[in-house]
């Protein structure tokens, strides 16, 4: 069964559709609220506008340390089918005072309500990613996470889009923002009435409500299998590096591409599709396998269209500052194309590099505790996305350009995967099966 297949069945659709709906939800709400911030937040208690977006930022993945621990816990303990039922009633309602927040245009409560949403895409992490392995067969675990990523980022793409559009619309923009995200919230709701039922791998669990302790005990989980953990970091250090390019993309444009608004969305476009493209390509790639070979080939085109990405800026003539082009007039540039192409690239090696991981690390793991495990991975996902936020901050005010930043991750890229290539030469050794392979 081909991975497009999977969307006749009810083991995968309608798990896809649930997820889909949520991470669009999510980020139309998050930009929607950074706009509001933007045009609004300067009078929030005098804070400076761009400390009260940074902030919302934090509030969001907050949740992801002081959660997943129990998430994960609960996942292992209760059938997951209802489980991820409850946490979309949790979204509706949430999503009902979205109504009040937008109508009274009061930044603190949307706040507020922000870190509520974290704490529902926390609870959902392991739950979607560990039912995989119960609702499809190790030949399908490529493909269906493939097209999870695929979906992800997609939602994350027209979220970030379709949010700022709605909430820009004059006089009735916070108005149809609040009716849309609980429509979004209502549809995920009864997408999930449909997921067949995943029985609870250890219903004997006593849950830790100590997330101190707790998170201690699942990173505990995570390093059972040597390889297990491997994948974990170095899942972990693509979304180091895919926050680093999101955060920086807009000021990237503006700044060395002198692109407004349009520019912005149309890079963010060529690096969701990129990353799209790459995740629905791996189960071809690999033949259905898990193909560990794919993570290498990965991590060599990060590295090499990070750094092209840096030589394609310095190439570039842009207008005279304060005329901005927009993306036509942006495309009509010489060197503009490359730009494009290596941002779809990075994209694209990211989605080679990124879903083997994810299916090695659910085949891997252990049944019992596998959604601990995951919400082990998603601690460090959120540890890394922060640690990429004061990396950049650091990095800027040491008075690294943006091109010079994205150098640096291809650098870095190369360091830090070949040291966990070394400590696990089951990605090395696969690479090369792999390359013997495709050149018969």
């Amino acid at each position: 069964m081909t991975q497009f297949q999977l969307f006749k069945t009810r083991r995968f659709l309608p798990l896809f559709w649930t997820q889909f709906l949520g991470a669009f939800n999510d980020n139309v709400y998050k930009n929607a609220l950074v706009i509001l911030i933007i045009f609004q937040g300067s009078t929030l208690y005098g804070i400076d506008t761009n400390i009260i977006v940074t902030l919302s930022a934090g509030i969001f993945i907050l949740p992801f340390f002081l959660f997943s621990a129990t998430a994960g816990q609960m996942a292992d303990k209760y059938e997951k089918g209802m489980l991820i039922r409850r946490v979309k009633i949790l979204e509706i309602v949430i999503m009902s005072f979205a109504i009040i927040g937008f109508y009274l245009e009061n930044i603190v409560m949307l706040i507020a309500l922000l870190f509520l949403m974290g704490a529902q895409s926390t609870l959902f992490g392991p739950l979607k990613y560990s039912i995989l392995p119960q609702h499809l067969s190790e030949q399908e675990l490529t493909g269906g996470n493939g097209m999870i990523a695929m979906g992800t980022f997609l939602a994350i793409l027209l979220g970030t889009i379709l949010g700022g559009v709605l909430v820009g619309i004059e006089q009735y923009g916070p108005f149809i923002i609040a009716g849309f995200v609980i429509m979004l919230a209502v549809l995920g709701f009864y997408a999930s009435q449909f997921i067949p039922i995943a029985q609870a791998p250890d219903p004997s669990l006593k849950i830790n409500w100590n997330f101190a302790s707790q998170t201690f005990k699942i990173m505990q989980y995570a390093l059972e299998n040597r390889s297990v953990f491997i994948g974990v970091v170095a899942i972990s250090w693509f979304w180091f590096m895919g926050a680093t390019y999101l955060s920086q993309v807009p000021a990237y444009s503006q700044s060395i591409l002198g692109g407004n608004n349009e520019v912005v969305t149309l890079l963010l476009t060529m690096f969701s599709l990129g990353i799209g493209l790459g995740a629905v390509m791996c189960e071809k790639m690999s033949k259905g396998r898990i193909e560990l070979g794919l993570v290498p080939l990965g991590a060599i085109g990060l590295s090499l269209f990070s750094i092209d990405i840096y030589f394609a800026s310095q190439h570039f003539v842009a207008r005279p500052a304060g005329e901005l082009n927009n993306a036509i007039e942006f495309l009509d540039i010489s060197g503009s194309w490359r730009v494009l192409f290596d941002l779809a690239l990075i994209g694209l090696f990211g989605g080679f590099y990124t879903v083997p991981l994810s299916a090695m690390i659910q085949k891997r793991s252990n049944p019992q505790h596998r959604a601990r495990v995951i919400a082990a991975n998603n601690i460090l996902n959120a540890l890394f996305m922060v640690l990429s936020a004061l990396g950049t901050v650091g990095m800027l005010q040491a008075g690294f350009s943006i091109a010079q930043i994205f150098l640096s991750l291809g650098l870095l890229n190369a360091v830090i995967v070949g040291i966990l290539f070394m400590l696990l030469p089951e990605f090395l050794q696969r690479f090369a099966a792999w390359l013997r392979y495709r050149s018969l």
